[in-house]
């Protein structure tokens, strides 16, 4: 099954950010395509500040990066609002070595299209 993760939230609200990037792992290892759109506060995650340090509640909560690297590493992709990234000045230098894309909401349309189930953090 093709998955889309649609996220919204940041920093500001650790536990959202941390099931939106478990739940995108945890498809990919059960055998899923999964594509994340990362957009308004959440793509300040992409921060290595936030990477390490963004901490959800509970038992399976780990720092986004551990998580992050698990959905790169397994195939998933994961797609940067543009227009959130130039509202929150995300520059290229904090986006550098890091495979991810950056997307028109014209992409957040296509990605909905093309997959068959869209799970939203927002």
């Amino acid at each position: 099954m093709k998955l889309l993760i649609h996220l919204t939230h940041g920093p500001e609200a650790p536990t959202q950010a941390d099931r939106a990037f478990l739940i995108a792992k945890t498809a990919i290892k059960d055998g899923h395509e999964v594509s994340m759109f990362l957009a308004g506060s959440s793509v300040q995650l992409i921060k290595d500040e936030y990477l390490d340090s963004v901490l959800g509640v509970g038992v399976t909560a780990t720092e986004i990066r551990n998580s992050f690297n698990e959905i790169i590493e397994g195939g998933g992709r994961i797609v940067l609002s543009q227009v959130s990234c130039g509202a929150r000045g995300i520059t290229d230098k904090e986006l550098e070595g890091k495979k991810v894309e950056l997307g028109s909401p014209s992409v957040l349309v296509q990605l909905t299209a093309d997959n068959d189930k869209v799970i939203t953090y927002g």
